[in-house]
């Protein structure tokens, strides 16, 4: 099926959850186009395409009006259905500003993942993190059955001024991330390269910080980032040798020896492959397929 109707699908779906009145409806695009439908956004007169018309009276905009107790306008990220953690996010404008990114927690995984993230952000909050940026909770609460998550932006530079991470910016973040946990190594949890940028004064932007956990092998995301960055022009057993096969290299500035990088590697790729279990997604296939592989080349080496 083609990534547009799938989005379609699953924005309609959306759209029937979080813009349920039957009040005056109002124009709304889809942008950039609806053959590749990306934000449903406030019409504007210079928007190309027909409109789609949403209901405001009793929608996910009013609630969030009242949250932050002045007008608000929703843009709509038309997202990928086949997600193991997709959840409807919404940009809230005030003022012709962004006020926040706020996640809906639509189903009891949402909710989870979600109620998770806000406690990590708190934690967060109250830490004196001085190389990575986290966002702020504006809002945690419910609506219509659903969970509300209101995170305040991170100024993310332009395009244009988007600069690659450092590897040694990447490593301060891990350390940094890890000591969140004291005595107790804390891992980010998902620390891919769509999930960071470097801020104009030089620290790491970090966002979607539902998967943090405390008490995990030193060097989890350093892995991670290794893993998902290496999936971008090799398959998912290629990608996991290489975890293993360059564990001492990839975690020799966290301080680990060789032997200890490589089970923390072989460990990381155990717990990835759980995660997707619970989740009851498999993006990289079954385990059997890229797990095993790389499990048995480290047996080989021994």
């Amino acid at each position: 099926m083609r990534d547009a109707t799938v989005r379609l699908g699953y924005l309609a779906e959306t759209v029937r959850l979080l813009y349920p009145g039957t009040g005056a409806p109002r124009a709304y695009t889809l942008l950039p186009h609806a053959a590749l439908p990306r934000r449903l956004a406030p019409r504007r007169w210079w928007h190309p395409g027909a409109p789609v018309e949403v209901p405001v009276e009793g929608s996910i905009a009013a609630h969030l009006s009242e949250v932050f107790q002045r007008p608000v306008e929703t843009v709509l990220h038309v997202r990928p259905a086949r997600r193991a953690n997709r959840k409807p996010v919404l940009e809230a404008h005030a003022g012709g500003r962004r006020l926040a990114y706020v996640k809906i927690g639509d189903t009891d995984r949402a909710r989870a993942l979600i109620g998770a993230e806000a406690a990590a952000l708190r934690r967060l909050a109250g830490l004196p993190l001085r190389t990575v940026a986290a966002p702020a909770v504006l809002h945690h609460g419910e609506w219509r059955g659903l969970a509300v998550l209101a995170l305040s932006p991170l100024p993310v530079p332009a395009p244009p001024r988007r600069r690659p991470v450092s590897g040694p910016l990447l490593v301060e973040a891990v350390k940094e991330i890890a000591a969140t946990g004291g005595d107790r190594p804390a891992w980010h949890g998902d620390l891919a390269p769509w999930n960071l940028c470097r801020s104009r004064d030089g620290r790491l932007l970090v966002w979607d910080w539902e998967r943090y956990e405390i008490g995990v092998p030193y060097g989890f995301d350093a892995v991670h980032h290794f893993f998902h960055r290496t999936l971008r022009r090799a398959a998912p057993p290629a990608a996991a040798r290489a975890c293993v096969t360059r564990a001492a290299k990839v975690l020799a500035p966290l301080g680990l020896p060789p032997a200890t990088a490589r089970r923390t590697a072989l460990r990381y790729l155990a717990a990835l492959a759980e995660r997707h279990a619970a989740d009851g997604h498999t993006p990289l296939g079954p385990p059997h397929t890229w797990l095993d592989p790389a499990v048995e080349h480290e047996e080989l080496l021994r």
